[in-house]
């Protein structure tokens, strides 16, 4: 088992669906049946993701506090989101342990003061005042790593049949823009093919890759 989704209620789907693009997290589904809607998001990196909600029931008040997304660097994370026009708070660390709510000004400002792991954070809110905690992880405790299994491994004929599409899919893009190293369309391409997104979902990405990282002008 490992956790997918974190569910929470919001009063303004549209507001809220424009603050979680702004912060660029990978957009999902959009869900509208009846009185219910549903958006889904996902992180930068996660296998986790969000899924926020209306008309699931008579009241959507409360909100989600201290949800976590783990940073590598606390510094780098602030800077994007500020300069996303989100209001981030100062870097802070606990009086107590991480997360310890329980004693009297329990959040300190600055860094944890032996610049340990887990122990530094800065936070921000959504629109209906959900909660997220930036957590600097920058090693992980042992035992906190699960034991990595490369599930589907491509056989040689499975992938070079994948590169033969991906080579077909590319040459449209080769033909509209201007001169750029394959390899940089390719690598997003299979990267996605391999994820479970369609040819056209794993074109889509590419380009989009391409565009953001590596400026290529049309043709």
């Amino acid at each position: 088992m490992k956790l997918e989704l974190v569910v929470f209620n919001v009063s303004d789907v549209e507001r809220t669906k424009a603050f979680y693009e702004n912060l660029g997290w990978r957009f999902d589904i959009d869900v509208v049946e009846g009185d219910f809607r549903g958006v889904h998001f996902t992180p930068p990196n996660s296998d986790a993701s969000i899924l926020f909600r209306k008309g699931v029931t008579p009241n959507n008040s409360g909100s989600a506090h201290n949800l976590v997304l783990a940073v590598d660097d606390l510094d780098a994370a602030r800077e994007d989101l500020i300069a996303r026009g989100v209001n981030v708070s100062d870097i802070f660390h606990y009086a107590g342990a991480p997360f310890n709510n329980a004693v009297e000004n329990p959040r300190v400002s600055g860094r944890d003061p032996q610049a340990r792991s887990y122990f530094s954070f800065a936070s921000f809110e959504d629109p209906d005042g959900n909660i997220w905690l930036l957590q600097e992880i920058t090693t992980r405790f042992p035992g906190r790593l699960w034991e990595s299994t490369r599930a589907g491994d491509l056989d040689v004929a499975t992938l070079a049949s994948l590169l033969a599409e991906t080579a077909k899919q590319h040459d449209h893009y080769k033909k509209t823009h201007a001169e750029h190293h394959w390899w940089d369309w390719y690598a997003p391409y299979l990267s996605a093919r391999q994820n479970g997104s369609s040819s056209e979902e794993a074109a889509a990405v590419a380009d989009r890759y391409m565009e953001e990282i590596f400026p290529v002008l049309s043709t």
